[in-house]
């Protein structure tokens, strides 16, 4: 899934500071359809528009600075006992330039797509607000964004109907919303914050909302407009049960690569996922033998001489409700470290000032468990079944501040466990400054698996953690300056923690300017880091100074040099480097083209020496048709000894898609995973080739998130190590059935 990027990119964008009155601007009232019917097809004629609350008064952000858009847009908001309603008519002087294919939920982008929508802040915090939004061909994007730390979040995925049309003069949007995926206070709340939002990308991306936005302040949802009128929703009582039953037949050699292909029996396996809310603002999940397998491949990422773990985001649906209650500064919290639970339950909700949610599972095992240390992080068979709970706590005070307490435990069969407990906050200092951190303490006994890895011999640990930060933001000037200090005994088994035993500071300092012509914002940046061992000794520092450029064509480039002491126990390597990203549309063909990396000096860490490398990621957008879109994704690395090559590791993703309609497509998957080595230029033992190609087809039909049918195929082949040949060692068929049942 892309992310429409909005949260994120106003922070950094924004538009001009309010002035006091406008500051101060009275709620708008919205008001209640007076019972006509809105049927949601993308035509803004039902008579119940005429009734609505009307916005005409609309401001470009980006990249202007809170001046008169470009084209003109006119919003409508009303509702009634089940649904809140918007409208959007998106004026355009050439229709023919609107930029809307057909896609799966959430395949939209900033720079490559017309979209508009509405953007509300139900629990009137000022912190954290919903996402809706949907394309000129009706494609849907749905989100939550958090001002406290995480950002924008596609993963949540909501239950609502939308249309679109497009006409001779732009296109039109409307939607329907249940109250029921929304979260607010009781059936009258007092205020939301609520503001609707278009996305218009041409020469540049062109941001219009319906509040102005301050470039320096330090928050997003805090300026959006408030509205009052809400009476008679819903007070809760709101169930969804949605079974599911699958259905696959493996196939896998007998005995090894290159032995004959055997076809298992046809397995078959059903579960269901209830979530109830007892009130307005309160959600209670539960899911008995929950399916948490992926309908689609993660994409992969090239870790040959990585030295720690690399993060892959959370997309299960169990985790998501209030997911950026699990965000904390120090990630202790990582819902991708339950691998096969058999059950689930968690409730999470807001009372007054208090955010709260708490998750227990019990995990059957599987997949691995990263094992840290100040040089690198190793992994673990999770050979065991285990309980795990999750339990936050926020209170929030002041003008968008905090403070919470999180507590995770992991209690693993045989009597290991790993617990986790620590208070974090964050505290803003009026728009331009703000102060974060967070302690924790961890008590762990690990299991007495030596067969698995050495340090679980049953021994305890007990560490810290802690990190603090401070940030200030203005229209032109940028300060950030944080700490961190991890025990070398700190264990977060529920979280995702690669580096301990370490402690060190990062600064930054930027400057932004605003020119005319090519570029419309281009940033100026310096910053440092410095990490050593508890001991004292270097781990790594660095020194970088840099530019980032947003222009024509959707364009955004990014240079910076550095220089930087990398520590490889108990050697210190200096290493020169240059890093790039550079980002265009091109037309409405090639939709968007993106290059990133870095070229320079390397340290070859598995043999401990300095080298010379680069590393070159490419991706790109094809829309050959408005039903067609193909993503190109392509990694490269690779490193030189002595001007010999030690090794080359590449990845290539081709991902097609043919949407029929907002329910219906078809996709193939292929990926291409490969690492090839010169033995002779190592210490040690190694495979000449490694890797691996997959291929996956899907056909999709879904009437909603949670109601859907896939039936597909997939395989795996693997590369020999000798040869460098491709052997089957996977081959699948499988197929899901889910529907959600509400009440």
């Amino acid at each position: 899934m892309q992310r429409a990027g909005i949260a994120l990119t106003l922070v950094l964008l924004g538009a001009a500071r309010l002035n006091a009155a406008a500051a101060a601007a009275e709620p708008v009232n919205i008001i209640a359809s007076p019972g006509a019917s809105i049927t949601i097809d993308g035509d803004l004629s039902d008579a119940a528009w005429q009734h609505a609350t009307k916005y005409e008064s609309w401001v470009e952000t980006n990249p202007g600075d809170n001046i008169e858009p470009k084209v003109k847009t006119i919003g409508y908001v009303t509702f009634d006992s089940r649904f809140l309603y918007f409208g959007i008519e998106s004026f355009d002087p050439t229709p023919k330039n609107i930029i809307a294919p057909y896609a799966d939920h959430d395949q939209i982008s900033g720079n490559t797509d017309d979209y508009a929508g509405i953007i509300i802040d139900t629990r009137n915090d000022g912190k954290t607000g919903y996402l809706f939004l949907v394309t000129a061909r009706g494609v849907q994007y749905d989100a939550v964004t958090d001002d406290s730390g995480s950002g924008e979040d596609n993963s949540p995925d909501y239950f609502w109907d939308s249309a679109a049309k497009v006409n001779d003069h732009g296109w039109t949007a409307e939607a329907r919303i249940p109250f029921s995926s929304l979260r607010y206070d009781g059936a009258n709340p007092d205020k939301w914050g609520l503001i609707l939002y278009r996305n218009w990308p041409r020469d540049r991306r062109y941001q219009m909302f319906t509040n102005k936005l301050p470039r320096d302040t330090n928050c997003f949802v805090c300026n959006f407009g408030k509205v009052t009128g809400m009476r008679g929703l819903p007070a809760g009582d709101h169930m969804v049960i949605a079974p599911y039953a699958t259905a696959h037949e493996l196939g896998e050699p007998r005995n090894g690569l290159g032995t004959d292909f055997v076809n298992h029996n046809i397995g078959t396996d059903a579960g269901l996922d209830l979530k109830w809310n007892p009130t307005a603002d309160m959600a209670v999940d539960a899911t008995v033998n929950p399916d948490f397998s992926q309908i689609e491949s993660d994409v992969a990422v090239i870790s040959t001489n990585e030295r720690f773990a690399i993060f892959i985001p959370e997309k299960r649906p169990f985790f998501l409700e209030g997911i950026e209650l699990f965000s904390t500064p120090i990630q202790a919290v990582y819902t991708r470290t339950l691998t096969s639970p058999r059950w689930g339950a968690r409730t999470t909700g807001k009372t007054g000032r208090y955010a709260y949610t708490f998750l227990v599972a019990q995990d059957r095992g599987g997949g691995d468990v990263i094992l840290p240390s100040a040089f690198g992080s190793n992994f673990a068979e999770q050979d065991f079944s285990s309980l795990a709970a999750i339990g936050r706590v926020r209170r929030d005070f002041g003008k968008r501040s905090f403070v919470s307490l999180l507590l995770t435990a992991r209690e693993s069969e045989g009597g290991a466990h790993n617990r986790v407990f620590g208070p974090d906050f964050q505290w803003r200092l009026g728009d331009n400054d703000t102060i974060t951190g967070q302690v924790l303490y961890s008590q762990t006994e690990t299991p007495d698996r030596p067969d698995l890895a050495d340090e679980w011999n049953g021994q305890k640990l007990a560490g810290h953690a802690a990190f603090a930060w401070y940030q200030h933001s203005s229209a032109k000037n940028d300060f950030y300056i944080q700490g961190s200090d991890y025990d070398k005994e700190f264990r977060a088994d529920n979280g995702f923690v690669p580096q301990v035993g370490w402690r060190g500071a990062y600064s930054e300092v930027g400057h932004t300017f605003r020119p005319k012509g090519f570029f419309s914002r281009f940033r100026t940046y310096a910053f440092g880091e410095y990490q050593q061992t508890q001991g004292g000794d270097l781990l790594y520092r660095l020194a970088s100074v840099g530019f980032g450029a947003d222009g024509k064509f959707r364009s955004f480039t990014r240079l910076r040099i550095a220089h930087d002491s990398v520590s490889n126990d108990p050697t210190i390597f200096d290493r020169d480097r240059l890093y790039y990203t550079v980002q265009f549309g091109v037309s409405r063909v090639i939709s968007y083209v993106s290059f990133d990396g870095w070229v320079g000096d390397e340290v070859d860490f598995s043999n401990n020496r300095l080298g010379r490398g680069a590393s070159i990621n490419t991706t790109a957008t094809l829309r050959p048709t408005n039903h067609l879109q193909v993503g190109l994704t392509s990694g490269l690395r690779w490193l030189n000894v002595d001007s010999d090559r030690l090794f080359t590791a590449q990845v290539e993703r081709v991902r097609a898609a043919y949407t029929f309609n907002a329910r219906t497509f078809v996709r193939l998957i292929v990926q291409n995973e490969r690492t090839n080595r010169d033995r002779a230029l190592y210490t040690y033992p190694v495979d000449q080739h490694s890797g691996d190609l997959g291929m996956q087809v899907l056909g999709a039909y879904k009437l909603n998130w949670q109601t859907v049918f896939y039936a597909g195929y997939g395989d795996l082949k693997e590369v020999t190590s000798e040869e460098g040949d491709l052997l089957k060692s996977n081959r699948q068929f499988f197929a899901k059935i889910s529907y959600a049942f509400q009440r």
